[in-house]
């Protein structure tokens, strides 16, 4: 039951979303309790929109969806969190009839959707989704600071239900061509002491609201 995931923090109702346990540290464990998608954009809008379906049929669908976990890049600061201001879809590209790489067709949609940014001390950072690792060459073809496989699929399916959604993200990988399992893990321990900050940041804005 998604009841069993949701926080209440002040007035709003909390659903976090994950996507893998190698992320979900000692220090979010204390803190949270999230709703686990698996990995990847299929997964992550199959799980998220079973939820909310089930959530809304009882009228207790959630104030704000809150995706969490570890992002690759090479230009940010590896270990650090930021807060995605806007994400993209990097798999669509229909520019063979004459549509914007990124753009989906006939949605109506732009290419980078914004997202709410409300963590004043957390540094904001534009997000692409896709289905792929990226890793060395690979982030010359995209246009956005940090990736992930996730948040623009669960953002989608938020917008369905009319729920907003804020994305933080800790850089794990990304400086260093990936080459094993371990080169993203090695720095999760980072990333999870340094996500629970920002949440505990993000509830204090919440609570005061």
């Amino acid at each position: 039951m998604i009841a069993d995931f949701v926080k209440k923090v002040g007035k709003r109702r909390v659903l976090y979303v994950m996507a893998a346990e190698s992320e979900y540290g000692p220090h979010l464990q204390s803190r949270i309790m999230p709703l686990m998608t698996g990995v990847g954009p299929v997964e992550a809008a199959v799980i998220l929109t079973e939820a909310l379906t089930r959530s809304a049929g009882t009228a207790s669908l959630p104030d704000l969806v809150v995706s969490l976990g570890s992002a690759g890049s090479q230009r940010l600061e590896q270990g650090a969190v930021y807060q995605a201001s806007s994400v993209s879809y990097r798999d669509m590209d229909a520019s063979a009839l004459g549509f914007p790489r990124g753009e989906t067709p006939f949605s109506g949609l732009p290419i980078d959707i914004e997202l709410d940014t409300p963590v004043p001390d957390v540094p904001m950072a534009r997000l692409s989704t896709g289905a792929n690792i990226v890793s060395g060459a690979a982030y010359d073809s995209v246009d956005a600071d940090m990736v992930d496989m996730e948040t623009f699929a669960l953002k989608r399916a938020a917008m369905r239900f009319v729920v907003p959604l804020v994305a933080l993200r800790g850089i794990s990988d990304g400086a260093t061509e990936l080459h094993h399992f371990d080169d993203w893990t090695q720095y999760l321990h980072i990333v999870d002491e340094r996500l629970a900050e920002a949440v505990d940041g993000l509830e204090g804005v919440l609570a005061a609201s």
